[in-house]
């Protein structure tokens, strides 16, 4: 068993070190951690832009913080609190799941005229192989580096000693095999429509 877990492990938990890049983009959650260490990066001068992405879950329907209609809200707010001047936060408040995030934060980010050339990735750590494959399809040319938090005690140390945890570990890597099929092209060879 040790390895079926040691493979999942480092199939769902990525983890670069960070280095100076253009944007720190991050995808839509309701967490706070993600976007208080997205902050931190920014104070510490590797980037000078952060673009928070999120409606809100397409699952859930809404936001579920009271005062809060979007993730993006939410998300820019924490930023200011942490001390982030708000001309340094762009938007983007469409993408109801991950693979939008990715496509949403490419059309503002080429809207705005920045070009990215590395970016840093302020996620959780369980979503860190989803957020990477997204995001790196709708950003080719662009290195990117994952920087994940951990949120709920989920660690790539523990996740699979905890039935809670281990269910959301195996729901992400479930997540990584349906939701794939979005980034397929139509005429796929397996022969998915």
């Amino acid at each position: 068993m040790k390895r079926f877990y040691d493979d999942i492990t480092d199939f769902i938990f990525i983890e670069d070190v960070p280095s100076p890049s253009d944007v720190i983009l991050i995808p839509g959650s309701s967490c706070s951690e993600t976007s208080v260490a997205a902050a931190t990066l920014f104070h510490q001068g590797y980037a000078p832009w952060i673009l928070p992405s999120g409606r809100y879950s397409l699952v859930a329907g809404a936001f579920p913080y009271e005062g809060y209609e979007t993730e993006w809200e939410y998300m820019r707010d924490l930023l200011v609190r942490e001390g982030v001047p708000a001309e340094r936060i762009l938007r983007e408040d469409r993408a109801t799941f991950t693979w939008e995030n990715a496509i949403y934060s490419r059309e503002v980010l080429e809207k705005e005229g920045i070009e990215v050339k590395q970016a840093l990735i302020c996620c959780q750590a369980f979503h860190a192989r989803r957020a990477y494959t997204y995001y790196q399809q709708q950003f080719p040319q662009v290195k990117l580096l994952m920087i994940p938090t951990v949120t709920r005690d989920i660690r790539k140390d523990n996740w699979y000693l905890d039935q809670e945890k281990a269910k959301v570990v195996l729901g992400e890597l479930q997540r990584c095999g349906d939701q794939f099929r979005c980034m397929l092209p139509e005429a796929d060879p397996i022969g998915w429509p």
